[in-house]
Parts: structure tokens; sequence; C-alpha cells
């Protein structure tokens, strides 16, 4: 076993037993493709939605101008609804292109990505790969939908039939005008939305990094032609930068530019941003945020009807009746600038993040292994979760060194004034002080906080750093101050 696949061995482990990540649907004997989020993973994946957010909408100043940015935006948000009309499907290419082409093996009876034969295991002979099989082995690829059908309404007729989103970002465009009618943006802008999405992926694998229910956080940066390529630069630097100042490595992460013949139709140039997860072979990145540059085809797919992917420049695609294919909404999409009296189609610029794949690589990134001396002076194997404060389900566990001579009482007060004041924080009084310190370096607790007898005589309290493993005297009443301004920085 190379010690990468024991690596990941390790940390799949881990988060079932400390409460990260379950399979779902487990004591039935699971559901391939889909997963959930234990106490400590939800906590988790919420700080990392959030940490997006608040960088995207709540902390933003659109009065300034950020680094690197052409010019100062607006930002809003939005949450649409998973089931839409099915027509949106049908513009937006999805219903005809949303594909991906399988294969049968006749001698192992399973059903692979034509594009994964090479790297899928054989259910019959895992060390041999079906791109080692005789190629006759093989049925010819043919198109699999990716989309989930659903039935809404009581009927079930085929006119009922709708479909789960595989993606976000179509409520967005769909919502355009009714955005920009009833807020005071100004282009250029953003509208950002995270929420559940889709897909029936033929093979779902590698843990929650392909699965068939997963959570997106995409951004649709709506601005003027002429300076989208400006814009197209400022998203992929940005949001290259978001992920390293959350912890994840230099050297693990790279930012990759589409080839030209990876590019998807519509699109002017697509870059995305990878991480090197344990699972991966040497030198090999899977996929954390695509950052499009999707020019004018959403927003004229949804006025205009579904878009030829075969024509430049784009045209509507029609049918045998010289009508649309597949009609859009007819609604005027394009956008006025009062200012300088220029009605123009807007493009648009899409970083589009998976909440569950940056999770996964924040997991991945922060499972050390050391060895670090007990409370005997013995050196002791230990697993330690190093996520960014930010991160960190937990923030900060209080101690009662016993549970004695108002120790208890002290540490209860303590760990009640930070919840108060919104700091998730756990209290543990059970067992010896060293495996307390440990439970909690194995969930990525980045402060313990402890009381002991000089507490109660002077108000002063230790607080232990989870990475250095230095322990400092506070006074108890600057406990969260000390704890607030770390997590700021």
């Amino acid at each position: 076993m190379d010690s990468k696949t024991e690596r990941m061995e390790k940390i799949v482990s881990l988060c079932k037993r400390r409460g990260f990540i379950f399979q779902s649907s487990e004591i039935y004997g699971g559901l391939n493709g889909f997963w959930d989020y234990g106490p400590l993973g939800v906590e988790l994946k919420r700080n990392v939605k959030d940490a997006w957010w608040k960088d995207m909408v709540t902390n933003h100043d659109e009065f300034g101008t950020p680094p690197g940015a052409p010019q100062g935006f607006g930002m809003v948000g939005l949450d649409c609804s998973i089931i839409m009309h099915p027509q949106v499907w049908k513009c937006s290419g999805h219903y005809d292109l949303f594909c991906d082409f399988m294969v049968d093996c006749r001698e192992c009876q399973a059903r692979f990505r034509a594009d994964h034969v090479p790297s899928s295991e054989c259910p019959l002979k895992p060390s041999k790969h079906p791109g080692e099989h005789d190629k006759c082995k093989l049925t010819e690829p043919r198109e699999f939908n990716l989309m989930f059908k659903t039935i809404v309404g009581a009927m079930g007729s085929a006119e009922d039939a709708a479909f789960l989103r595989p993606e976000t970002a179509q409520g967005i465009f769909v919502n355009f005008k009714n955005v920009c009618d009833t807020t005071r943006v100004r282009i250029p802008f953003g509208i950002c939305q995270v929420g559940k999405s889709f897909r029936n992926e033929i093979t779902p694998r590698n843990f929650t990094f392909r699965s068939r229910e997963f959570e997106q956080m995409e951004l649709e940066f709506f601005c003027h032609p002429n300076s989208s390529m400006q814009w197209y630069q400022y998203w992929r630097d940005r949001r290259l930068k978001w992920y390293t100042t959350l912890g994840l490595a230099g050297e693990r992460l790279q930012l990759r530019e589409h080839a030209q013949e990876e590019l998807s139709h519509y699109s002017c140039g697509t870059s995305d941003i990878e991480y090197a997860f344990p699972f991966l072979g040497a030198g090999e990145f899977g996929e954390l945020e695509g950052v499009a540059h999707r020019g004018d085809f959403d927003l004229r797919s949804h006025s205009e009807g579904k878009l030829n992917e075969k024509t430049r420049p784009l045209q509507v695609e029609l049918g045998p009746d010289g009508k649309p294919k597949w009609a859009g909404s007819g609604k005027d999409l394009s956008y006025f600038d009062d200012q300088t009296r220029e009605r123009y189609i807007p493009h648009v610029i899409e970083p589009s993040a998976g909440a569950d794949r940056g999770t996964l690589a924040f997991i991945c990134e922060a499972f050390h292994e050391d060895n670090q001396p007990d409370e005997k002076g013995e050196m002791q194997s230990r697993i330690v979760m190093k996520f960014h404060p930010r991160l960190a389900p937990i923030k900060v566990a209080v101690f009662p060194l016993v549970k004695k001579d108002g120790m208890p009482e002290f540490a209860l007060d303590l760990y009640r004034n930070l919840k108060a004041a919104g700091i998730a924080t756990y209290y543990d009084q059970q067992a010896a002080i060293g495996k307390r310190y440990r439970r909690q370096d194995e969930i990525g607790t980045p402060f313990c906080v402890t009381v002991d007898g000089q507490s109660i005589q002077d108000q002063t309290v230790t607080i232990r750093d989870r990475d250095t493993l230095e322990q400092r005297r506070i006074p108890a009443d600057k406990v969260l101050e000390e704890v607030a301004a770390r997590l700021r920085a």
C-alpha cells in the first residue's frame, strides 16, 4: 500500500470515528454517491460556506475597489429553488448536452464512465483495470443524461416531468431581471448562491469528491463585454487566494488554465483551481473550483432560446419547422446603463466552487500525525487536525483540571460566556487532562483553556495552542478577547 493511499484510508477512518462524515443510510448497507455530515462535519462544512459567503457578500465593500479589481462593484445573494421550470434546462443546454458517455464490461457486468475506464477497477479482478481488458469486452460508449428526473403534481404524466437542478447557476440567470428591478445594483455586480445540486453520476467515487448530491458555492458576475477579460483574470486570482488564506498549501494547490480543446462551447476562457488529493496519483490534481468566462451565452439563451453550440458566433438552434428548437422566455434580459445610455447583454464570469470538495480538501490538508510527550513525559503518537481557526468545528475547549474545589463551576461560567458570544465552545471534565487535549487535537480544536487551583485564587487560566503546544496564563476575562483576535487573524 503506498503512503498516499494509506493516508487517505486514515482520513476516511477519522471522519467516521470522530463524526465528520458518515455513509448515507449506512445501517441498510449505504447508498453509493450519497454522504451524511456528522456533528463535527456539519460545523466544518458550515464554516467553509460561511467563510465563502462573508468573503463574497457580507464583508464586501461596494464603495471601495479591492486590490487587483478594475473598479468597485456590488454583490448580492439569492436562494433559488431546487426544482425549476423544465424549459430552463432545455434552454441552458443541459437537457441536450449534459451527458457522460458510459460503457459496460461484458465480462464483469460493471458500468463505467468512458473517460474513467483506464483508472477504474474491475469488480471481479480488483487488480485489473477495464482498460486492460480485450477491447471487445467493452460495449460502445453511449450517452447517459446526468440529470435526476422527478414528477411535479399528482398525475404523474409526461407533462409533469421535472428535474432536480444539476447546478445552482441557472437560478441566478433566470432571476437576473428580478434582481436588477428590485435592487439598486449597477453593472459590474455579482449574484451569489450556496445550495444543493444533483447529478446522477455513473461511477461516484473517491469518498465525497464525486457524489450524486452535493453543494455548490457559485458567483455569477455580470460585467460589460469590453472589461470581461479583466474581470476573468481578477476572479481567477482572488479565488485562488481565498484557499491559500484558509490554509491550503501552495505545492498541493494549483491554478490550471484550460487548453482550447477543453473549453465549453460558450466559454471564452476557463481556469480550474485544483488540489492534490491523497487518493490521486503522484502529480495528479482534482478540481476544487472552476472559474469560467461564459460570455453572454446564458442570458441570451434564456431570452432567445437554446443556442447552437456548433455555430460561431452562437446562434439560436432551430428545429425542423424553422423555429427555435427550445424557445426562450421571450423576456428582454439586456441591461440599460442610464449614465452612458448604452444597452447590452452583460458578459458573465462564473467562479463555481464545490462546498463538499472544498471541505474534503481542508480535511486532507489538516490531517497530520506526529509524536508528542504525554503528561508523564513519554512520547505518544498523535493525530492532529490543523484546521484554520475560522474553519475549525470547535474553536475552544474548556476543562476543569479536576472535578472539585470550585473548578467545574469556574470552567462552566467561562464556557457559557464564550458560547453567549457566539464562539463554538466545548466543555469536558472526563479523563486525564492529557487525554482531553488529545481528543481536541484529533478534531482540530485550536485552543484549549484549563481551569486549575490557581484560577480560583487569581482568576487566571491556561490557554494552550493546538499547533505550537504553547501554554500561557492569561486572565480569565481576557480569553474571549484573545480567541476573537486569533479568529480574525
